[in-house]
């Protein structure tokens, strides 16, 4: 077929032919965005993307539509060739209805390219009420052929912009791991955001060209087809607002619902130490004291942290299963989900999937049962070794474990360690790491940054079916996933809340203040300085931590309330039971109502204000159509004062007639500021060295929602 001759489509609600066509368009269009199509002289392009909410069009400086990498192996230097959309011929085009229960439309592109003996379908897809298109590729090989690298995405704009570079693949230091994937890109004058909905994507601008895509390193058999993970592009009415409405994207395809998950942990009360008793002395003592006592709600699961796996190598066998119940407890766990049931909770279990953490001295054994270990922990891409962790996790969550605090993923990568012989993941033998331990100094040059990635991916992938059988059991689990994890908004389609990353369990600082200093900072250079993007909903801070009596009533009350209007939905209790006094209990049993009561602001949280680092005063800001709050920490030894704008910056809506009346849930807030607030005014603060305070604010016609879990959707439309 002819470039001049190529084209004869099918539309599935009725037949057209065109035969000879040199250009057609084809539009996918809604309420939000329109994506224009081109076929030109048999060529498939992106023509333009015109963003209905911003009115600006963006308009490609190129465009190859897609990019493969593909060789003859990840171990055959010089095989390597990369093929774009020009390097392929439009066999045929059809329209059709979406599969999901979505209304909406797309569009399907056959293209050939016949020397590589390669075919590429290219699906486009819109749904009415999205903000954002999606498009994947089902690529079939006519040979045996190793896809290195697929990009969904591959064009260029004027105003392309990467918000974080791929970088620290390996650590060279403590709390330094910070490897960027899966992070989106951005337009920063047409408001739009591209991405691919896979945790460990590599979306990169390179002199304004954006790839979005991923590494995968495996061979295509002959005629196997291979489905890749779907791309995004979406859009938003102002650049300055993007990351609110990438936020609320990701809101719509994450696995479950935003919620609050109110938990105890038994680590900072027992360590290792934990036992079946100590453990169901606490759930009775924590249900009797914020539940019996004080009205709060039943807590949403109670946690036997590390302590409670068999893994003495001179006794454990691990040969048959992993992870299995030392004696301090019923090998089932029968009797602790006893005690949380009743307790009106559920139980939750930690586990460390690579070893590295409570498993650590069974990895040589490990080792000797012929499952594939690293030269610290376990391989996340070992198919014998993650094969019995599925077994495991799947055989606890059938047996009443409703949460996983999976703590350890990819955490050895902190010094180095990673797969090497190619044990499910791509091989690269031709580096010449003959002689190389996993944790080799020598690893953390860059050349070697690719098979690190070919490791993440597939470690990442592995860990995804887990997480999805685990969902299969019980759609209604909460997962939390910590150590080693990396900050991708698309981990959300697979677990509930990620790890804060390089942030250690226990806030450093010698007083709260200290605490919250070196906390919030960490939160300040993720999102701030470091413009990571993800949900600060839904992220995992190992706090709020009371331990002792050896503070004030008041500096507990503040230190918790600010702990709490981070807007993080998982709320996990590090304490001693048996430290905490009774005006302990009646503090923390009100700030966790006060956290049910505005909940639902969550999904809009945001940090404001300057650098807890540099003693600048900061805090939290969290809003919906109608209610709202913010808090305020001078974390310095001078007095302050604190302006700020009450505007869209601070996730206000702009409703010019809303008027807010403020109260705040530490005391009387007497004149320190007005009664009322309208969008636009400018709030005035002045804090004491040290002080903390949080306003609420409250429109005349409504209160502030007791809705559970139950209501978010509506309250937060």
């Amino acid at each position: 077929m002819t470039k001049q001759t190529f084209l004869s489509f099918i539309i599935l609600c009725g037949i057209t032919v065109a035969v000879g066509a040199q250009t057609a368009a084809y539009r996918l269009e809604n309420s939000f965005l329109v994506r224009t199509l081109e076929v030109n002289n048999g060529v498939l392009a992106t023509q333009s993307v015109y963003n209905k909410l911003s009115g600006k069009t963006l308009t490609p400086l190129s465009c190859e539509e897609f990019a493969l990498r593909i060789s003859d192996g990840t171990d055959k230097e010089g095989t390597d060739r990369i093929l774009t959309a020009k390097d392929f011929i439009v066999l045929s085009v059809s329209d059709y209805h979406l599969t999901s229960n979505k209304k909406g439309r797309g569009y399907r592109f056959m293209l050939n390219n016949k020397k590589e003996k390669l075919s590429v379908t290219v699906s486009y897809e819109l749904a009415d009420d999205d903000s954002f298109c999606h498009k994947y590729l089902q690529i079939r090989s006519g040979k045996e052929v190793t896809l290195e690298r697929v990009d969904v995405e591959s064009i260029s704009f004027a105003d392309a912009w990467q918000n974080y570079v791929t970088k620290e693949i390996t650590a060279q230091g403590s709390a330094r791991w910070k490897p960027g994937l899966g992070q989106p890109l951005y337009t920063t004058e047409t408001a739009t955001y591209w991405g691919i909905e896979f945790p460990a994507a590599t979306n990169l601008v390179t002199d304004k060209k954006m790839s979005c895509g991923y590494l995968r390193g495996f061979g295509l058999s002959k005629d196997e087809e291979y489905t890749t993970y779907k791309s995004v592009v979406g859009v938003a009415d102002d650049p300055a607002y993007l990351d609110d409405a990438f936020y609320a994207y990701i809101d719509k395809i994450r696995k479950r619902p935003l919620r609050l998950q109110i938990q105890y942990n038994s680590w900072f009360d027992f360590g290792k130490s934990v036992s079946g008793r100590t453990f169901a002395t606490s759930v009775r003592k924590v249900n009797n004291e914020l539940v019996l006592e004080r009205g709060c709600t039943p807590l949403n699961a109670y946690v036997i942290d590390d302590g409670w796996q068999h893994a003495d190598p001179a006794t454990a066998d691990w040969s048959g299963k992993v992870w299995t119940v030392n004696s301090k407890f019923s090998s089932d766990f029968s009797e602790s989900r006893q005690v949380v049931k009743e307790a009106n909770s559920n139980l939750g279990l930690w586990l460390s999937p690579a070893s590295i953490l409570g498993g650590l001295k069974m990895v040589p054994k490990m080792r000797e049962y012929g499952y594939e270990s690293l030269s610290y922990g376990m391989s996340m891409t070992g198919a014998v070794y993650m094969q019995k962790l599925e077994d495991r996790v799947v055989e606890l969550a059938s047996g009443g474990v409703s949460y996983f605090k999976f703590d350890g993923l990819f955490g050895h990568l902190n010094i180095r360690d990673f797969e090497l012989q190619g044990r499910g993941t791509a091989a690269m033998p031709q580096l010449g790491l003959e002689g190389f331990s996993s944790n080799d100094e020598r690893l953390n040059d860059s050349r070697y940054d690719e098979l690190k990635l070919y490791y993440l991916t597939a470690g990442t992938e592995r860990l995804m079916k887990i997480f999805n059988r685990l969902g299969e059991v019980n759609p209604d689990i909460f997962i939390a996933i910590t150590n080693g994890a990396y900050l991708s908004p698309w981990w959300l389609q697979y677990v509930d809340v990620v790890w804060l990353i390089n942030a250690g369990d226990a806030a450093k600082g010698n007083n709260r203040n200290g605490e919250l200093v070196y906390r919030d900072n960490v939160y300040h250079q993720i999102w701030k300085e470091e413009n990571t993007k993800f949900p600060m909903n839904s992220v995992f801070n190992h706090e709020p931590k009371k331990t002792g009596p050896d503070e004030t009533p008041e500096a507990f009350r503040d230190y918790l309330y600010m702990n709490l209007s981070r807007g993080t939905g998982f709320i996990e209790l590090y304490i001693k039971t048996e430290k905490l006094s009774y005006s302990d209990w009646d503090i923390l049993a009100d700030g966790l109502k006060w956290a049910q009561k505005v909940f639902p602001l969550f999904h809009n949280v945001r940090m404001h204000g300057g650098s807890p680092r540099d003693n600048e005063v900061y805090g939290y800001s969290a809003w919906n159509k109608t209610q709202g709050y913010l808090s305020f920490h001078n974390p310095s030894e001078k007095e302050q004062t604190y302006n700020v704008m009450l505007d869209r910056s601070l996730g206000l809506l702009p409703e010019t007639d809303m008027v807010y009346h403020v109260s705040s849930p530490l005391g009387s807030v007497g004149s320190r500021v007005k009664a009322s607030y309208r969008y636009g005014d400018m709030l005035s603060l002045t804090l004491k060295p040290g002080e903390i305070t949080v306003l609420d604010f409250t429109n005349l016609a409504s209160s502030f929602s007791s809705l559970g879990n139950e209501g978010i959707s509506s309250i937060c439309d």
